[in-house]
This record gives C-alpha cells, structure tokens and sequence, in this order.
C-alpha cells in the first residue's frame, strides 16, 4: 500500500494543527468559566487582584460570558464563507497560514485581556481561524495522501478535534486557577506560532500545483510526500476523482477555473456533491452531539456528584478512544456503511436516553450517553470530513466546502440555542417528560441521513 515518507507523516501533522486548534477552543473557555469569570476567588488567602500586571479575572455575568462564548461560532461562520476564496486565492498551504496567524492573534489577545471586549474579539478570531481551517484541513489532507489511504488519513480531522478538546479538559485540573488559567491561551498562540514559521518546509497540495499549472512543482512534491513514488501514480493522483460516488469526472477536470458559491446552486454536475456534503454535516449536527455531551454531566453527576469533573473527562477520552476505530473500518466498510451504523447506533442511544429520563432510570440514561459517544465517534463524527474532498473535482472543493462547514456552524448554532428551551416547552414542567426532546432529535437525524444516503451512492 502506498503511504507517506517521514516527511509526509511532518505535513500531515502540521495540516492536522488546525483542526486541533479547532478542538481546543471548542472547550476552553468552558473549562477556564468559574476562574475567568470571577466566581472562584479564595477569599481566605492573599491572591493578588493582578498577576504579572493583568488581572486575575473578568467580571462577567453568564449572559456576558455566553456572548464571548457564541463568537467563536459567528467567527467560525465567517471563516467558512470565506474560506474557499483563501484557499483558491492562496492555496491549501496559504489558507491554513492565514488559519495558523488568525488563531495565534486571537488566542494572544484573550490571553492578555483585561476587559470583556478584549477576550471578544480573541474569541471571534480563533473562530474564524477555526471555520478556515476546519474547511482546508480535510481538502489538504485528501490532496497530499494516495487514493490508498485517503479515508484512514481523512479520519484525521476528527481524532485532532477530540484531542484538542480532551487537552483543555485534562488542562483545566490544573490550570483553571487565578494565576494560571492564561496559559491555556498562551500554549494555543504559541502553537500556531510555531506553525506558522514552520510553513517554509511545508509543500503546497499537489492537486493545487497541478491545478494552476505547476507540474514540476506538483512532481517534486509528491516524490517528498509518498514512499516508493511512481510518476505513473502521480497522473492517476492527479486524474482521479475524490468523489464518493460512480461517476468520475472528465479529463483535465482539475485544470477548470475554480468555481463560485453561486455556480454551485446553477451547474447540475456540482449541485450533487453538494447536497451529499451538506446533508452529512446537517446529519453530525442534527445526531444531538454537542447538547447530548453537554447534558450528560447533569445526567451522570446525580449518580456521582463528587467526580462530575471527571466524568467530563472520561467521555472525552471515551470520545478519543472510539475515532481510532474508523481508521482502520473506512476503506475496508465504506463510508456509507459506517455512516448507516453511527446514525443507528445515534438513534437507537436518543431513544434510551429519552426513556431513561422520563422513567427517572439514571443508570439507562448513562449507559445510553456512552453508547451514543461511541456511535458519534465511528461515522457521525469523522466521515462527513472524509467525504467533503471525495465528493467534488478539486476545481469545486473549496467552494462545496465552504458552504458544508458554513452550514455545520449555523446548525451547531441553530441545535445549542433550541435545545433546551424545546426541551422546557415539550416537558412543560414535568421533570418525567425531559426526555421528549431526544424523541425529536433521533426523528431529525433519520430524516437527514435519509437524505445523505439518497445522494450518497457509494
């Protein structure tokens, strides 16, 4: 099997760092709440009102603290839809310097703010380094591997978002405190620092190169990145299709003019893969993830209120655990195949979740939530990544990909904000009726991977 060279193996990693930037701010400033916000302040020993010359928190109330919170998921938006004009413009390696040089200054200035608008606006730029780099990083990776290993490279992306958001989880045990919890911002900027000046050594995409006409460029990247190169396999690199689908592209589709976001709506070839990459992200988003691992706490700290914390923890690793998995199943069950699985496994944890609620049976409750981490881990979470630069040419990839994730951060937005108060409305006061609304979201998801699964034919 074709696979990277040591140096290849040093770009994958370097690509990934966005997608774990992305990970880590998912849960970062959850961690630091209580410190940064004032709540934890030990009255009874001598802890200065500022350390190093900037304060040891910031007052907010949880509407505040919510606001700066939320930016990170507008600046995600924005990043997105603008993510395909920095990659076409830029190209893959460009894009994901303009992701590395936005994270490094939005984590810097939170790190060193002492006001509420300061922590702000760092937030809205780590988001909108995120929704860049959460769009190139997939089409990167799916450009610089062999169509071998395509897909066990693709998972990628998830296994960097869970380890990003299992490091700030494990930092907040002993970082979270008033002299501290900066570092947690500071360890971010400095890694995308790092990044950053690391760029000179880094190869552009080599479907990029051969898009804008570079081939010798294109070439002599390929010759760094795989092991046993063949210039044969260079050619059939370059033509084939990244699609998830029977039909390939014609020749010298690579060398067409790059497409725009309202191209995509008008040409019937490209309109396909793009219902096939936006149903996969609507179904990650509708499968509950982000509400069902943040309830989860509430559910499983009645059983064991003094490890709370640690439970937190423990799904993530959990969460971690169950993205290697997928690695290894994608090329051997097909993305479709783990797709069908999550989604089952998704649907079937909603409605045990939901009965163990409303039934007050906290032992089903908890099981359920550990089986849905495990579900989201094998398809929901990792193959709408894959698929994103297997569904279109390259001459489009950046473009579908810009309107998916835009349409992931507006549904990660859309299902936190409704959560809970259709949760209120569908229980109306009845603490036995709280799991109505994991009846809803397991309903959604069956619609939406009906959907993926009629355009999605491989």
């Amino acid at each position: 099997m074709q696979s990277f060279t040591l140096y290849g193996w040093l770009v994958c990693a370097w690509v990934l760092t966005v997608s774990f930037q992305y990970g880590y701010h998912i849960s970062a400033l959850n961690q630091l709440q209580d410190v940064l916000t004032c709540r934890r302040i030990d009255t009874s020993t001598s802890t200065p009102v500022h350390h190093m010359g900037l304060p040891t928190c910031i007052p907010m109330s949880d509407a505040t603290f919510s606001l700066v919170t939320s930016l990170f998921t507008v600046g995600g938006l924005c990043g997105s839809l603008s993510a395909n004009i920095a990659m076409d413009r830029y190209g893959r390696k460009g894009a994901t310097r303009i992701s590395s040089v936005c994270n490094a200054a939005g984590a810097l200035l939170s790190a060193v703010a002492a006001s509420v608008t300061a922590i702000a606006v760092g937030r809205f730029l780590v988001g909108l380094a995120a929704g860049i780099g959460i769009c190139v990083g997939p089409i990167y990776l799916a450009e610089i591997a062999h169509p071998n290993i395509r897909g066990n490279i693709g998972v990628g992306t998830q296994l960097a978002i869970v380890i990003g958001i299992m490091v700030t989880q494990a930092m907040g045990f002993g970082l979270a405190t008033p002299k501290h919890w900066r570092l947690v911002l500071f360890i971010s900027a400095a890694l995308s620092i790092i990044q950053f000046l690391m760029s000179h050594i880094i190869t552009e995409s080599p479907v990029y190169l051969k898009r804008i006409g570079l081939s010798e460029q294109q070439k002599r990247a390929l010759q760094r990145l795989w092991s046993d190169y063949i210039h044969r396999d260079s050619e059939e690199f370059v033509e084939q299709p990244l699609i998830g689908n029977e039909e390939r592209p014609s020749p010298g589709m690579g060398d067409r003019t790059t497409v725009t976001l309202p191209q995509l709506f008008r040409t019937p070839e490209l309109r396909r893969a793009l219902l096939i990459a936006v149903f996969a992200m609507t179904s990650q988003q509708l499968s509950g993830g982000t509400p069902v691992l943040y309830y989860s706490n509430a559910i499983l700290s009645r059983a064991l209120p003094a490890l709370a914390p640690y439970v937190s923890l423990a799904i993530t690793v959990v969460n971690f655990l169950m993205t290697f998995p997928p690695i290894f199943l994608i090329e051997r069950l097909g993305r479709k195949q783990l797709m069908r699985l999550s989604v089952a496994g998704a649907i079937l944890s909603h409605l045990a979740v939901g009965y163990g609620l409303d039934a007050q049976m906290v032992f089903i409750s908890g099981i359920a939530i550990a089986v849905f981490v495990m579900s989201f881990a094998i398809g929901l979470g990792p193959v709408p990544f894959v698929i994103i630069p297997e569904v279109a040419p390259s001459h489009a990839s950046s473009s579908i990909s810009s309107v998916a994730l835009s349409v992931n951060w507006i549904m990660n937005f859309v299902v936190g904000l409704v959560f809970l108060p259709l949760r209120n409305f569908l229980a109306n006061g009845d603490p036995t009726k709280e799991g109505r609304v994991f009846y809803v979201f397991a309903g959604a998801l069956l619609c939406s991977s009906l959907a993926f699964s009629k355009f999605y034919k491989r």
